[in-house]
């Protein structure tokens, strides 16, 4: 059988699309892991040592072959999807000219597996190759109004997402991808589930873009990215500025688990950056700058978002009322809290992290965080959240230690270890390592 699979593999390149796609169906089976016959794929893949590295020819095709026509690409996409959970596979499959086609794709509007190249740069992600090239990556663009996002990603043309016609004459440009992929993120969110393709402005969902953005804000110089003022529009460098991580902190209640464990994870690996707790809390109507930059920009205002998950149904009296934030306040009888305990778990650590520092605990304790807990711990069933809401509660109520500078507690939260809270510090400057965490990795599909 081997050998017959084997014998499949130049038919990847026939110029026949029908024999391309009769080959790979016959090959995507063996790329899910545990298929008896996916040693294959990683035939001729050297990963490093005193070699350089390389990748293999069939590894080479399935790339090629995601350009390819949308039956042909929808399926190399999902074998590469699958076969990213191997390390084998992380070096030949993040290198910028693959990265730059699958982010260009992912940002066009009109790219109709989008969601399938999210799900695949997720699983990149997990690794820290991926996660350094794309912090500074550029894509080639050119700006064309016709289009949703008002840019076309000039890289992102393939068979299943053909150049606008006709063909937008402004000039190109090179800009940064990942604030583009911050506001495909916000327009996929946007998308009307219709079975209709055309009706759709964008024809994905990009849920697995949050997974990306939680990978990245592990590293301490991607989450600099996130609590640093960008323009709003990449065309204007004189536009208006605000954090890139107000536009995530919004989807903490969507109704996709996937976007909403994302947006959580991400925004607790941002609190790790202690000097920036009062541009999180903050309100909008603040304009606070994230020391030691003096540029400043409205604040993030995450404290609603973070504490409506953690909050149900349940009436507080017209003196707390008050005191917790608007969003809040006379919440509905059919108000239900997260029913994922990973979600719960994670925004619970994110509101400890705030408590790092005097700022983040005054705060907390202005705006109503105690009375939102306090009937979630009532509600709580998971012992390790209760005992977590319990810390939290003894932060706030509890006797502030001696006076000490506002430096001191930055120098605290920011030198102590993560895995104390859960995920272990990437660093985007050194050697790969294999990835840990199997919650954001997508197997198998």
């Amino acid at each position: 059988m081997d050998a017959q699979l084997r014998e499949l593999i130049p038919f990847l390149r026939d110029r026949n699309p029908q024999v391309r796609q009769i080959a790979l169906e016959n090959l995507l089976p063996q790329t899910v892991k545990g298929a008896p016959h996916r040693d294959i794929f990683f035939s001729g893949i050297s990963t490093g040592g005193l070699e350089k590295p390389k990748e293999s020819d069939l590894i080479r095709d399935l790339k090629l072959l995601c350009r390819d026509q949308l039956s042909v690409s929808h399926d190399a996409f999902r074998a590469l999807v699958n076969l990213s959970d191997s390390p084998l596979m992380i070096t030949p499959l993040s290198e910028p000219a693959f990265l730059s086609f699958i982010t260009s794709y992912i940002i066009n509007p009109h790219s109709i597996l989008a969601d399938l190249a999210s799900m695949l740069l997720s699983n990149l992600t997990a690794a820290t190759p991926a996660c350094a090239t794309l912090l500074t990556l550029k894509v080639k663009i050119i700006p064309d109004t016709r289009l949703s996002n008002g840019v076309y990603p000039i890289e992102s043309r393939c068979g299943s997402c053909p150049a606008p016609v006709p063909y937008p004459s402004a000039e190109s440009r090179d800009v940064p991808a990942l604030p583009l992929l911050i506001n495909a993120f916000v327009e996929g969110a946007q998308v009307v589930e219709s079975g209709d393709l055309s009706k759709r402005t964008r024809k994905a969902t990009l849920h697995f873009l949050a997974s990306v953005f939680a990978n990245m804000t592990a590293s301490p110089v991607a989450r600099n990215h996130f609590l640093s003022p960008q323009p709003t529009d990449v065309l204007k460098e004189d536009s208006i500025i605000e954090y890139p991580l107000a536009k995530l902190v919004v989807f903490t209640e969507h109704e996709d688990s996937i976007r909403r464990a994302g947006v959580a994870a991400a925004i607790k690996n941002c609190t790790f950056h202690a000097a920036g707790h009062k541009a999180i809390l903050s309100p909008e109507s603040d304009s606070v700058a994230v020391p030691p930059s003096k540029t400043t920009a409205p604040g993030i205002n995450a404290l609603p978002y973070l504490l409506l998950p953690l909050a149900g149904p349940e009436e507080l009296d017209m003196e707390e009322q008050e005191k917790v934030p608007e969003l809040l306040q006379f919440l509905p009888p059919t108000k239900k809290r997260e029913s994922d305990a990973k979600i719960r778990l994670t925004h619970v650590e994110t509101l400890l992290l705030l408590c790092h520092t005097r700022w983040g605990r005054d705060y907390q304790r202005q705006h109503g965080v105690y009375q939102i807990i306090r009937a979630a711990h009532e509600n709580e069933t998971v012992d390790k959240i209760s005992e977590h809401i319990e810390r939290l509660v003894q932060l706030l109520h509890g006797d502030e230690p001696k006076i000490a500078s506002a430096e001191d507690e930055l120098d605290e939260l920011d030198t102590m270890p993560e895995t104390q809270m859960g995920g272990p510090p990437k660093d985007l400057t050194a050697p790969a390592e294999d990835s840990d965490d199997e919650d954001m990795r997508i197997e198998e599909i």
